[in-house]
């Protein structure tokens, strides 16, 4: 009995930790993702040219191959961003401010 209410009041602390946590990343301003990014294929060919813009409002993304294609997007939390249709892909930021994109190609911030 005591090891079962030890093994629940661990889980519990443990889940109240890591909801302090998520909290805390949603309260936190949208990273900077405003720029022009050069398109690395990596693995695949770059769909939409090899230099792509993002202009920025708050948690509000729009895409822009400069060849007259756009996707809005949206900054889903401090690590992850998604694009809309036609550019339909989810992305993770990582440290150097750089997205790996889920169609495999990795945007690189100029």
């Amino acid at each position: 009995m005591l090891k079962m209410l030890f093994s629940l009041s661990t889980t519990a602390a443990l889940a109240a930790f890591a909801l302090s946590g998520a909290a805390q990343a949603q309260g936190a301003a949208a990273p900077n993702l405003a720029g022009t990014y050069r398109c690395q294929p990596q693995p695949v060919k770059c769909q939409w040219g090899d230099t792509v813009s993002i202009t920025q409002t708050g948690d509000k993304v729009q895409l822009n191959n400069g060849s007259g294609s756009f996707a809005d997007g949206k900054i889903t939390s401090n690590i992850t961003v998604s694009g809309a249709p036609p550019f339909s892909a989810n992305g993770v930021i990582l440290p150097d401010r750089s997205i790996q994109w889920s169609n495999g190609t990795h945007w690189m911030k100029q």
